[in-house]
């Protein structure tokens, strides 16, 4: 009995000698720390929508939210709840918790991800202080750690504005319209190049294809126009005309665009381009609808030429959140007749999702540039109305 005692104590005396032998070593610069690499080798992104909440709803929505009236989008809070603040953990028994806004900024400095403690946690490669714990094989996801880079470094605020808003709805309008076959200066140049409206260019400059909607099976021929500088040219031109001649119809009479983006001036019927920020702010103050009648409205003196623009842009029964939000009705500022469709925009080109409806309405509704005759209408009469309540959109 007396020997055996012994062989169970020298082997209890190895297994502890090896336990801390291994938990010194990864304490201090074991294998799992050596090839460790936590760090983010992203950057600061305008465009990434990072919220702290996983829901929010926007400033204009109804009196009991619809829909479209809602960002929900995967936000810090939710970030930081699923990896630190778990029962066991940060939501448990070990200091400090982070569970509400007050508790994560204690740890925050806005503005500055790389001086604030709650990423120096999410990404340092120190065994101790590594959080989640590193032996917990539970990282952050890359997705994960660029939002909560991105919130830190967008300000960290509770409630997100119109920085959060404008770059984020920009560049899911861009992605989601400025396809190769859609809203893009190469297929609305290609329609005026085809039909000999850009000097020295022919179909010969064009490529045509056709596209097939994988949902309704419609057939549409496109065509583009080939070079890339042209075509920036060309498109730039008319946006400064367009731009010119609503600024002072009298003063600037000829520089009434001609170059329409639809028949019969065009080729083809095409839409009009929204490559950037500047392409769909000149889609809002100058819809489309009024840049693309089908019939001649001004016919010049002198040249006898027809032209195909309105002289008055609010004469629209057309709108970019018309477009997009199938819960709203659009009416005309002037005449205030309610448009037939809401939401084609939306479903038949881009599909966006609810929540991205919802982000491009808090970014129009709060930017200083979209002025309010295009939000509330004349006199703050309300131009979008619920369709469910009959509720209108006003500036309160």
């Amino acid at each position: 009995m007396k020997k055996v005692s012994i062989m169970q104590a020298a082997a209890l005396f190895l297994v502890v000698f090896f336990l801390s032998a291994s938990l010194l070593q990864c304490t201090k610069d074991g294998e799992l720390v050596k090839n460790l690499d936590r760090s983010y080798t992203g950057g600061p992104d305008s465009t990434v929508y990072a919220a702290f909440y996983e829901s929010n709803t926007i400033a204009t929505a109804d009196a009991v939210p619809d829909v479209n009236d809602v960002i929900k989008m995967r936000g810090v809070q939710t970030i930081i709840h699923e990896y630190c603040n778990t029962s066991n953990c940060h939501g448990g028994p070990i200091a400090p918790r982070f569970e509400i806004y007050s508790q994560i900024m204690q740890y925050v400095k806005p503005g500055d991800p790389e001086r604030s403690k709650l990423w120096e946690y999410i990404t340092t490669n120190d065994f101790d202080n590594a959080m989640p714990p590193v032996n917990s094989n539970y990282e952050l996801s890359t997705r994960d750690k660029s939002i909560v880079y991105n919130w830190i470094k967008n300000g960290a605020k509770e409630k997100p504005d119109l920085s959060d808003f404008r770059p984020a709805a920009i560049r899911i309008l861009v992605d989601g319209c400025s396809s190769a076959n859609c809203h893009n200066t190469a297929t609305a140049t290609g329609g005026w190049a085809r039909k000999g409206l850009i000097p020295g260019l022919t179909s010969a400059d064009t490529t045509q294809f056709t596209y097939i909607n994988p949902t309704t099976g419609s057939v549409t021929v496109y065509c583009q126009l080939s070079n890339q500088t042209l075509r920036n040219q060309a498109w730039t031109a008319y946006k400064d005309s367009v731009k010119r001649f609503y600024a002072d119809t009298v003063a600037n009479a000829s520089f009434r665009p001609w170059k329409t983006v639809s028949t019969p001036v065009s080729a083809l019927s095409t839409r009009g381009p929204l490559n950037n920020y500047d392409d769909i702010l000149m889609d809002i103050l100058y819809p489309k609808s009024v840049r693309t009648v089908s019939s001649v409205v001004y016919t010049d003196p002198v040249t006898l030429k027809g032209y195909y623009v309105r002289g008055n842009p609010l004469v629209s029964t057309d709108c970019f959140v018309r477009r997009m939000d199938s819960t709203l009705i659009y009416r005309n500022p002037l005449t205030l007749v309610e448009a037939s469709v809401s939401g084609n925009m939306s479903y038949d080109d881009g599909g966006f999702k609810p929540s991205e409806v919802a982000l491009f309405k808090a970014w129009y509704f709060a930017d200083p540039n979209i002025p309010d005759v295009w939000k509330y209408g004349f006199a703050n009469v309300g131009i979008f109305k619920y369709r469910k309540t009959g509720n209108y959109i006003i500036k309160r």
